[in-house]
């Protein structure tokens, strides 16, 4: 599992604070200060690097029913604390340091704030310890910007969501009192950059912003859900709310509140605070193993060149099942269609599960089942024991679109019915990440993006190069994401048409390669058909080598929606490289600087001469390259770049 080493000490005297405010807490490199002052009964906030203001005076507040909101003092410390975390799953990281310097304010009124300053940001949050049941009416949640500044802003129509968005950049003084977005919201202030979003998200509902038509951000949740109305089979949407967030017990912690902070957009590629603040798991995660998917929902199935009819029927997931065998894949998705949507404890006749999954065990090749929430809600118990009597390896829970208190605490209570059988999560139609995966490690990925399957409709021809080079900076920050990479029908804006069952991504062939290095997703699909895999085997072959999780990350070199060339270690020592640009053609310089003594080979695949005519076209070839030698990358427009790099 893990280990954590923790120092956990009172600060020398010069930083230890006593009842008189203001009160500041500074990260351990001392370039973050964060300054608390109550002011007229008010608290607030304040974050400055390096001497300049990052974060002005910001207002925060707790108003829980029970209790007067009283910020009169009881106790002000500050500690430290260093520890190293290792993770269950190596998303990019084989070990994270986890220090940061605290303060712990505490009120007469048994409610208390934290703030944690770390080298490369700053979270808050509020605790409580008051006996029973209490009610939160609401919290306010400030970040006062400059109007000048600018944030990439996933914007909403409405609390129910799948929270699959463009991240548009607006100055911030255009957004409007009623401009909703979903988190994260990345902030440009002048070349460096802060990631808003939140962390330790339990029985309590998701933070949401709304602009002010200023440089100010608030924050909004959706209240307790009171009445519920069924649409669909999938829909259900709130149509009373109650006057409150949540009741809850009175003694506890609320979510922490994220500020990731960066001098150059290259560091929230690597940034992991929000999986740091997030509790951590109890209990065996051994049996969870990481690997790539073949799904079939994204080509309608269409597979071809076979002796049967294809479609959601045994023989195409035999099929299936045979395809990911040969060639080392671990897994198969059965998506929508394998049961009737309203009773996921049973299959269809057209599909024998049980013969599926002892068919794949008998292979080596699990299966991941699609449900839908409320389906698996309502027969959670009888699910678990079906699946586990299947030998069903996962489940891909899809259709929630909230996250109100009441819908956050499905997320917890499905995470723990799967970790007790054993059974990898993959959550869709879901809000973004929060850190969850670091007490589950077997959530692996989620949604919560606009990734490939916007391939299969998107006539704004909006999900590509350009949304693909903003996501890592945005929605990846907060955890892994399910894209669904692989298209190997590939097409330049000119050439692209939607088309359902027989979709194109946009980009370069090596475009979509390079999805698998720079796009994290520990359980990473691959989007197409069988066949069109086995027709590319030159480009199939980098997509069976190249791991899922990661010992090291090197960012290379990273621009907000331009561009991103990153390097990153695999467990049996090899590095990979991938590189992505938008819709411009970039020559990028590179220094292979991260490699030890001696030399190595670097197998390439690269955009071809006419890959800004015809996005499939890609060249291979081998070179011998030394620690420090520089590599120069032609990218196509909406092209990419990706090499497996091996010692000699």
């Amino acid at each position: 599992m893990f280990r954590i080493f923790c120092l956990i000490a009172i600060l020398p005297a010069f930083l230890t604070l006593g009842f008189s405010q203001p009160w500041m807490v500074t990260s351990p490199d001392q370039k973050i200060k964060v300054t608390v002052t109550l002011e007229d009964g008010d608290l607030y906030y304040s974050i400055d690097k390096n001497g300049e203001a990052w974060i002005n005076a910001s207002p925060i507040r707790l108003n829980i029913a029970e209790v007067p909101v009283d910020y009169t003092l009881n106790s002000a410390q500050t500690s430290s604390h260093d520890a190293v975390i290792n993770p269950v799953v190596h998303e990019k990281l084989a070990q994270i340091r986890d220090q940061y310097n605290l303060l712990d304010l505490q009120f007469e009124n048994n409610t208390g704030l934290e703030f944690r300053a770390y080298d490369r940001g700053v979270a808050w949050r509020w605790n409580a310890a008051i006996a029973g049941t209490i009610t939160i009416l609401g919290e306010q949640v400030t970040y006062a910007f400059n109007p000048s500044d600018h944030v990439y802003y996933p914007s909403e129509e409405s609390f129910y969501s799948h929270n699959e968005r463009l991240f548009p950049k607006y100055e911030l003084s255009k957004l409007s009192l009623d401009s909703l977005a979903s988190l994260p919201a990345l902030i440009d202030q002048n070349g460096h950059y802060m990631h808003l979003s939140e962390s330790d998200l339990y029985n309590y509902p998701g933070l949401w912003l709304l602009g002010t038509n200023s440089g100010t951000l608030t924050g909004t949740f959706p209240m307790y859900p009171v009445q519920e109305k069924q649409v669909r089979d999938r829909d259900i949407m709130v149509t009373q709310a109650a006057n409150y967030l949540v009741k809850t017990p009175g003694t506890r912690t609320f979510p922490w509140r994220t500020i990731l902070m960066e001098d150059r957009a290259a560091g929230l590629l690597t940034n992991t605070l929000i999986y740091q603040l997030n509790r951590p798991a109890t209990g065996d995660f051994s049996w969870v193993q990481p690997g790539k998917v073949q799904w079939d929902w994204w080509n309608d199935l269409n597979t071809y060149g076979v002796d049967f009819q294809s479609g959601v029927n045994t023989d195409t997931y035999k099929h299936y099942i045979d395809f990911a065998a040969k060639n080392g894949l671990p897994y198969i998705i059965l998506d929508e269609g394998w049961s009737p949507t309203t009773d996921v404890t049973v299959s269809i006749p057209e599909v024998n599960v049980p013969e599926l999954a002892k068919y794949g065990q008998e292979k080596g090749v699990g299966l991941i089942l699609w449900v839908l929430w409320n389906a698996l809600d309502k027969d959670l118990d009888k699910a678990m024991t079906e699946y586990s009597k299947w030998g069903i390896k996962g489940i891909k829970v899809d259709f929630m679109q909230r996250n109100d208190a009441e819908m956050v605490n499905y997320y917890e209570r499905i995470a723990r019915a799967t970790a007790e059988h054993h059974l990898l999560l993959d959550f869709h139609g879901c809000y973004k990440p929060t850190g969850f995966r670091h007490e589950f490690p077997h959530a692996m990925t989620r949604e919560g993006v606009r990734g490939n399957e916007w391939s299969k409709w998107d006539n704004s021809k909006q999900t590509g190069p350009e949304h693909n080079l903003m996501l890592p900076f945005t929605r990846m920050v907060c955890g892994p994401m399910d894209y669904t990479p692989g298209a190997m029908l590939n097409a330049q804006l000119r050439d692209w048409s939607p088309s359902f069952s027989r979709p194109m991504s946009l980009g370069t062939r090596c475009h979509q390669l390079a999805m698998y290095v720079v796009f994290e997703s520990p359980l990473q699909m691959l989007c197409d058909v069988p066949e069109n895999y086995l027709r590319e085997q030159e480009s199939f072959a980098f997509i069976k080598q190249v791991p899922t999780t990661w010992e090291d990350t090197r960012v290379l070199d990273a621009a907000v929606g331009d561009y991103i060339v990153e390097a990153r270690l695999a467990a049996d020592g090899n590095w990979y490289m991938g590189a992505m640009t938008d819709w411009t053609a970039r020559t990028l310089d590179v220094t292979l600087d991260f490699l030890g003594t001696g030399e190595y080979s670097l197998e390439y695949w690269k955009d071809g001469v006419n890959a800004n005519r015809m996005a499939q076209d890609y060249q291979m070839g081998e070179m011998t390259i030394r620690k420090g030698d520089k590599l120069q990358l032609n990218l196509a427009q909406g092209g990419g770049f990706v090499a497996v790099i091996r010692k000699k």
